[in-house]
């Protein structure tokens, strides 16, 4: 199993003029000590509109930032947002493909396609089309990438015969990702040949095996991937805090581990309301009435450090512990472990503790 330092960059209010540029100079110099500690990449999001929550909105250009100023941590896109207008196809082929030439073919594209009202409506983004539009646009991307001309006339995009360039170092191109949460999501990942992303946080390591076997079953039956190979590495996420003390660490990641799952459960329940009031059904994120309903219900609340801990739900503690956690994931059939360093308002001092200590004494217990 491989180790991602995996970030929403966010920023917790009270606000000061400088709040975000610190944000983002932490985050240049956590991945910076990534690298030289021996993770095996970064990861970060690309949301909009989400307040505290992340502020990473234009991830792209923070990775030109990494890519100058390391030699090989790997770069992953966690996701670039498919459907339209958040991006389209051909700029998110060309945007890859740059980066990887700076990076000497150092990137993954993990995909996606949002899961609030924030994001959604704000970019006048019809939910019930964004699954088609998530997979229609990686097909032109992939075309993109892999011929020297191309053209397409599909159901979102259009464009006459051009060279789209430049095209991107790594051959064929670079490994395609996608993002889900819902089992049905797991399937048609697999389905498609492309990496997983299982992004559901604050779950046990037994429910994360539950998805991921899901994924298993599909990728194994793949005979028309749609990238150019099929790759069948499964990732997923947790937050992380390792440090030399268990109480200190525990003191210092309460507040962060249990504000990020339940900010985040409530803003994917925000397309329930949403959904409703536009008389349309919640189709393929369905699973945003389920955390409607324990937000509703109150169950959220109860949501406690303790019990992540009990389940095996976060890696924190010493780095022993950490390697036991660590294990837990291993063992569920993870490849690749995203660590959410930051969820909320953990100190500079304490990630870049967590990075070393996990670079040190966890992820050389994992080395092959």
């Amino acid at each position: 199993m491989k180790f991602a330092l995996f970030y929403e960059i966010p920023v917790p209010r009270p606000w000061g003029e400088d709040s975000e540029l610190v944000a983002y100079r932490n985050t240049l110099e956590q991945a910076i000590a990534g690298d030289r500690f021996g993770w095996h990449a970064v990861w970060t999001v690309e949301h909009h509109f989400l307040q505290e929550y992340s502020h990473c909105s234009n991830p792209e250009v923070l990775y030109g930032a990494i890519a100058a100023r390391t030699e090989r941590i790997r770069l992953g896109y966690g996701v670039r947002l498919m459907p339209k207008p958040y991006n389209h196809p051909v700029r998110t082929a060309e945007s890859v493909a740059v980066l990887d030439l700076l990076s000497g073919g150092r990137v993954d594209l993990g995909t996606g396609r949002s899961a609030t009202r924030a994001e959604l409506e704000g970019f006048g983004v019809d939910p019930a089309e964004s699954r088609r539009m998530w997979q229609e646009a990686i097909e032109h991307v992939v075309g993109c990438w892999t011929n020297e001309e191309y053209e397409f006339s599909g159901e979102f995009w259009q464009m006459p015969r051009r060279r789209v360039q430049p095209k991107p170092w790594q051959k064929p191109h670079p490994p395609l990702w996608g993002a889900t949460t819902s089992d049905e999501g797991h399937a048609q990942v697999g389905d498609l040949g492309l990496g997983l992303c299982s992004f559901a946080v604050g779950l046990p390591p037994s429910e994360v095996k539950r998805k991921i076997d899901i994924y298993r079953a599909a990728v194994a039956g793949c005979s028309a991937p749609i990238g150019a190979f099929v790759h069948d590495q499964a990732a997923t996420f947790t937050m992380a805090m390792c440090a030399p003390d268990r109480d200190a660490a525990i003191a210092e990641a309460r507040e962060s581990f249990e504000w990020y799952p339940k900010t985040g459960a409530r803003q994917i329940g925000t397309l329930t309301d949403w959904m409703a009031e536009r008389n349309q059904d919640l189709g393929s994120y369905s699973y945003a009435a389920d955390m409607k309903k324990t937000d509703d219900e109150g169950t959220l609340d109860l949501l406690s450090l303790e019990y992540l801990m009990d389940a095996n739900a976060c890696v924190l503690g010493t780095p022993e512990e950490c390697v036991e956690a660590c294990r837990q994931y291993e063992a569920a059939g993870v490849d690749l472990l995203l660590c959410l360093v930051n969820p909320y308002k953990v100190s500079h001092e304490s990630v870049m503790q967590t990075i070393e200590l996990m670079g040190t004494e966890v992820i050389p217990a994992f080395a092959d």
